[in-house]
């Protein structure tokens, strides 16, 4: 027994530095494949920093979705607050994209404690229903207050100050795509930190077994509603960086249809490991772009077969699949070396 409890004491350190080791590679392959997009499409940076903005979104529901287990599909309306709040702010005079980026942040925020608060109300089908109802009321109440918002013609004349004072948002994309870029892998290293942290273990054990947490004495509630937050203010802040580099706000930002694209791209790359979040959106994205350019009128039955064709062959998700990969890899190295 003491040489079990002993192996266990050394067993844990040492899987604990493998996860390290491996989220530090993982990070760095982050990097290296961002830097690698600005250098390889240079006439494409817009298109990427839209990509980044997305990903920060599809992170979102992650959280939410892979690491909780409350499904939503209305994800789009914290993305929208935080561009439309992004948005108004520049246009009222603040213009420092780091302050714009934190007020997307609170906004998010702020629209996560509202619909968690709602959404957590219910259970199963009926949470579905209410994110659905609550991102088709953001979009109404975002086209009705037109004189805040511009309505249907969007909130246009974001005037967005250098970074630092010194790098300007110029028209190739260049400043607000590495700023994305930074973003992205700032915010993916704090949510690592999170969903390993005794707070993310306690989600994934509400995602499990609810009733068991409840058991246990843990608050079911209350720990939800503060994912929510969190959730709310990563997609937040996707939407402050989409007015950043857009320079415009319109209603696409707080559409049923983004929420609907976003979950697909979580499923796709694969729930409840962060990576696949980011998978899921480069893949659909660049797929969709290059198809669309193809075949204008019958590219999304394209997208379709790609969807079908990965649920179908990896119900986990392509990151499922690269997870398998290495790992089968390992037991044949382990295997040769016994």
């Amino acid at each position: 027994m003491q040489v079990i409890a002993h192996t266990e004491r050394v067993a844990a350190p040492s899987s604990a530095g493998n996860r390290w080791l491996r989220d530090a590679i993982g990070v760095s392959l982050i990097v290296a494949a961002g830097l690698a997009g600005y250098w390889l499409f240079p006439d494409n940076l817009a298109l990427l920093t839209r990509v980044i903005a997305v990903a920060l979104l599809v992170l979102s529901i992650d959280l939410i979705t892979g690491y909780c287990g409350v499904a939503t599909l209305g994800q789009a309306a914290l993305f929208g607050a935080g561009a439309y709040a992004a948005g108004i702010a520049c246009v009222s005079g603040v213009t420092e994209p780091l302050t714009l980026i934190t007020i997307g942040a609170v906004a998010g925020s702020a629209a996560g404690l509202l619909m968690g608060t709602i959404m957590l109300r219910a259970h199963g089908l009926a949470q579905l229903v209410l994110s659905i109802a609550i991102v088709q009321l953001f979009h109404e109440a975002a086209n009705k207050a037109s004189a805040y918002t511009g309505g249907s013609d969007g909130l246009a004349g974001l005037m967005v100050s250098p970074l630092f004072g010194v790098f300007e948002f110029d028209l190739w994309g260049q400043t607000a795509y590495l700023f994305g870029l930074a973003l992205l892998v700032v915010v993916f290293v704090v949510l690592k930190f999170i969903v390993s942290s005794p707070f993310g273990m306690l989600c994934r054990g509400i995602k499990q077994d609810p009733i068991r947490i409840r058991a246990m004495g843990s608050f079911v509630f209350p720990v939800l509603l503060k994912m929510f937050v969190i959730s709310g203010a990563v997609a937040g802040m996707g939407g402050a960086l989409a007015a950043i580099s857009t320079q415009v706000v319109g209603l696409d930002s707080v559409s049923f249809e983004l929420s609907a694209n976003a979950l697909v791209m979580l499923v796709l790359g694969g729930l409840g490991t962060l990576y696949g979040a980011l998978v899921g959106t480069v893949i659909f994205m660049g797929f969709e772009h290059i198809v669309s350019a193809i075949n204008p009128f019958h590219w999304m039955t394209m997208v379709g077969a790609l969807l079908i064709a990965v649920v179908i062959a990896a119900p986990g998700g392509l990151s499922g699949v690269l997870e398998k990969v290495s790992g089968s890899g390992k037991r044949v190295k382990t295997g040769g070396r016994a």
